[in-house]
């Protein structure tokens, strides 16, 4: 049986950065779509008042996505605005007055981890969480203890099925491409092993450097921001086993067991680098030992991926901004073949951002006697003008009761299971050059058979 739908949705830290780049842009977009009727309230701590929250929602949607004015009057006449401190027992009141006869609210807590139990908190005294649910940002915890320790805060009032953990990576088009690629080829599939496959590597790779946001960045560093959330959820969504069937809980089921089985990271698995520069950024301590930039090995443990490494590297400042994964398969010894030392790789190929594509290279023989091969790309490529955005798949999915795409609390802890010893600067930190590919270490001591693909090497075709 279908679960019914949420009927209000309120977002704490309505005046902040991520309300105006992320979730006023998907409000919009749901209601243009029609898959957003329901009051819609925004609570901070700012001085402002609803005109003001309004001609902010109408600067974010200008800058982010366009604005459609009469999607835009729709939402305004559903907005309602609420400023009060988060520890007065008086702004949640008037919470619970604002969602008149709701019974089924969505609350998103688009602010720090450290205030999710006082929210919740103020929401259970003024009888605001039966039959709640509870959308929650990323960074979820700064290591596994603190991971689990808001688990625990918010299973006192939210049951697992009603907690939502965004990680938008799982939300993006995408992403979702990659699996159904993988399970609607049977000729992919019947491949996709350590018999056929040498390494997986996926780069994330960021021409710009930290924006402004230094602060943040001084209490994230790379790791904490994009690979163990991202890049380990993109690793889970390409090497897990197929879900039993098409509910959210088994997709999620086959994401966890995946995560489950990856080896908890060791100092010889990870470089280290910081952007020369990076110092000199407001906000950044003039010592600071924060990483820019992270290459990793992963290696699963499951009949799978056995002895297959997983490598993944996550920087700012690189040669340029786009996101891939390169699956690589083993170069086969056929005696008929002239080229079997020639290095020409066979290979899957999914970008993610800003193109997306999907391509296999392949080879194919030169023109003449010799049986000697020269490489090619296959590319099917695939975006739709009018593409749903992360944010707006899964607030939707949120309201819906759908968690398919976001993570569940073993898979969050599996996660920062793995990577929890090279936190906290464990390793050495090397200094790169802006514009290159990360300090020389990554290159020399811990990179792909083959070595790196370089994603600004081959550009999508049209």
């Amino acid at each position: 049986m279908a679960a019914a739908r949420s009927d209000a949705f309120v977002f704490f830290g309505a005046t902040g950065d991520l309300a105006y780049k992320q979730i006023f842009p998907a409000l919009q977009s749901l209601v243009r779509r029609g898959h957003l009727d329901m009051p819609i309230i925004g609570v901070a701590k700012s001085g402002w008042n609803l005109d003001q929250l309004k001609a902010r929602a109408k600067d974010s949607l200008e800058k982010h996505g366009g604005l459609n004015q009469s999607a835009y009057d729709k939402l305004c006449s559903r907005l309602n605005y609420i400023d009060g401190d988060y520890a007065d027992p008086a702004t949640f009141s008037q919470i619970r007055q604002a969602l008149g006869s709701a019974q089924r609210p969505l609350y998103y807590l688009a602010i720090p981890p450290s205030l999710f139990a006082t929210v919740a908190e103020g929401l259970a005294k003024v009888d605001g969480v039966k039959n709640a649910r509870v959308i929650v940002e990323k960074p979820f915890g700064r290591n596994l203890a603190s991971a689990q320790e808001l688990n625990t805060t918010l299973r006192r009032f939210f049951p697992e099925e009603s907690i939502f953990r965004i990680d938008h990576y799982l939300g993006k088009e995408p992403v979702q491409n990659l699996i159904y690629f993988r399970f609607a080829n049977p000729v992919v599939e019947a491949s996709w092993d350590h018999k056929h496959i040498e390494s997986v590597q996926i780069t994330m790779a960021e021409h710009f450097g930290v924006a402004g946001r230094g602060k943040f960045y001084e209490e994230a560093g790379a790791i904490r921001d994009v690979v163990q959330n991202h890049m380990l959820q993109v690793i889970a969504c390409l090497a897990m086993e197929c879900p039993s069937g098409q509910s959210h809980e088994a997709h999620r089921d086959e994401r966890g067991r995946l995560l489950q089985a990856v080896r908890t990271l060791t100092p010889n698995d990870v470089i280290r680098g910081q952007f020369r520069g990076y110092r000199s950024e407001p906000g950044v301590a003039p010592n600071s030992e924060v990483e820019t930039f992270a290459a990793l090995r992963f290696t699963i443990d499951n009949d799978r991926w056995s002895g297959v490494p997983f490598f993944v590297r996550a920087g700012k400042c690189l040669p340029v901004t786009a996101t891939e994964a390169v699956v690589r398969y083993r170069r086969p010894e056929r005696p008929v073949l002239d080229d079997r030392d020639l290095g020409l790789a066979t290979y899957h190929r999914f970008r993610f951002s800003p193109e997306v594509v999907v391509a296999m290279g392949a080879k194919v023989k030169k023109p003449g006697e010799c049986m000697v091969g020269e490489p090619t790309e296959l590319i099917a490529h695939h975006q739709q003008p009018d593409e749903m955005q992360p944010y707006e798949r899964l607030l939707g999915d949120a309201a819906n009761g759908d968690g398919g795409l976001f993570a569940r609390a073993d898979s969050v802890e599996a996660a920062w299971r793995v990577v929890d010893p090279v936190l906290e600067n464990v390793t050495p930190l090397h200094e790169y050059e802006p514009n290159t590919w990360g300090p020389a270490e990554a290159v020399e001591r811990l990179a792909p058979e083959g070595g790196w693909h370089d994603p600004a090497a081959q550009e999508a075709s049209p």
